[in-house]
């Protein structure tokens, strides 16, 4: 059987370089290779959600691979799809570097300029290792479930937009439909998700940076298991402490979190961070709320801009959701997803204060009445997005405003129930 090999090369002559040798080797099935490593996670995605005989066995990712930096990109392969074999491609073949690759997950190194002869020994090595562990998830029945968990990031298009209450409320409703839930606070300077859910808590997010390998029982430590079954990663009480996160410690916690939990959300305020970039960048569905008034939807136009001037995410990656809408409002719907050129999601939050004002006062607002168009909305959104069985009545007062076509967009969707 041919072994199919994945090149991730962003520089067009080592594409053709590398390309040529691979296809010089005996049984091997070069595919189309891929420029960036979005563009890796996201055919990976795919093939998996086929099936684990689809992925490839080897891919090979150059040390120029961007904007996800080398090791961290060969991280997350080897968390999301352990069933591949990762071989780095790098000018720097020194016993530190091959040992960092090991940590990091890859199955081997080769060093630059190519060497057909050693090239060759390690794809076929690589390969003969990754067709075991298929043989050994096959023998042990469905083991593998490809993309692992799905994140969701939060962000506002300003301040005071209702994003945290949004992620709260997404992260909520998947929950209590059974998927294990993790809610991450990366508004790491003004996060306000423990005021919101009325919680005392010793360890933040900001404590996992400085670790580099963060084990199931290192992230247990973290993590704040609330009444509701959610399990909380907070920002820290001290806001000058999120200088402490870095964007490769965001993209490590992350991953650790979507090995272990079913749905991710993470609450990115409205100030772009290093972390919050990576987070935005990982994520499987990114969410921008704005509400229906002209500064906030500029808000929104120059968030999705920014995102794409710094290959963070396409304006066709990011969907919109629309808080506080009113049908007597000028500024509808439709019109926001003209003006961003993004998807919007097809339940809108009315706007309605009154029903939320006790429970932000009084910090308990996972005690919304359900009977709420709010909650019943919010709800309803996160069933729409897949991150919870819908529920009967769950649009009723959402919020739905006819004339849309805008789907919610997924770069890597998954659905958690049927």
């Amino acid at each position: 059987m041919p072994t199919r090999i994945l090149p991730a090369v962003g520089d067009a002559d080592a594409v053709r370089s590398l390309t040529t040798l691979l296809s010089q080797l005996p049984d091997a099935e070069p595919v189309a290779p891929v420029a960036d490593s979005t563009q890796l996670v996201d055919t990976l995605g795919r093939l998996a959600a086929e099936s684990v005989d689809e992925l490839p066995e080897v891919v090979v990712v150059h040390e120029r691979i961007g904007p996800v930096p080398a090791l961290e990109l060969i991280r997350e392969v080897a968390l999301r799809f352990p069933a591949v074999g990762v071989i780095l491609v790098t000018t720097d073949a020194s016993p530190g570097l091959f040992q960092a690759a090991m940590d990091y997950g890859a199955r081997g190194l080769v060093a630059l300029p190519l060497s057909y002869e050693e090239l060759a020994s390690r794809v076929q090595a690589v390969a003969q290792w990754s067709v075991g562990v298929r043989r050994h998830l096959g023998a042990g029945g469905d083991v593998f479930t490809g993309v692992g968990g799905t994140v969701v990031t939060v962000s506002g298009s300003k301040g005071g937009v209702g994003a945290t209450l949004t992620a709260i409320q997404l992260a909520l409703a998947a929950q209590a439909s059974g998927p294990a839930t993790a809610l991450v606070d990366m508004d790491l300077q003004t996060g306000d998700i423990a005021s919101y859910l009325d919680v005392q808590f010793r360890r933040s997010v900001v404590d996992l940076a400085a670790i580099n390998d963060i084990s199931p029982r290192v992230l247990a430590d973290a993590v704040f298991r609330h009444d509701t079954g959610l399990s909380l990663l907070l920002a820290p009480g001290e806001g000058e402490r999120g200088e402490e996160m870095t964007d490769r410690a965001a993209r490590q916690i992350i991953s650790a979190l979507r090995s272990r939990y079913e749905v991710v959300v993470v609450d990115c305020g409205a100030q772009l961070s290093g972390a919050g970039a990576a987070a935005v960048e990982m994520a499987d569905l990114a969410l921008l709320v704005t509400t229906p008034d002209v500064v906030a939807v500029r808000g929104a136009k120059r968030t999705v801009r920014m995102w794409d001037r710094l290959q963070i995410r396409k304006a066709e990656e990011t969907t919109v959701v629309v808080n506080r809408h009113s049908r007597a409002a000028e500024i509808q719907p439709p019109l926001i997803q003209k003006i961003t050129g993004t998807a919007v999601a097809a339940t809108a939050i009315p706007a309605n204060f009154k029903e939320l004002q006790s429970a932000v006062d009084a910090g308990r607002i996972h005690e919304l009445e359900n009977k709420g168009a709010v909650k019943q909305a919010l709800w309803g959104l996160a069933a729409e997005l897949g991150l919870m069985r819908a529920v009967e009545g769950a649009h009723r007062g959402g919020g739905r405003f006819r004339g849309d076509r805008g789907s919610v967009s997924f770069r890597r969707r998954r659905e958690l129930g049927p």
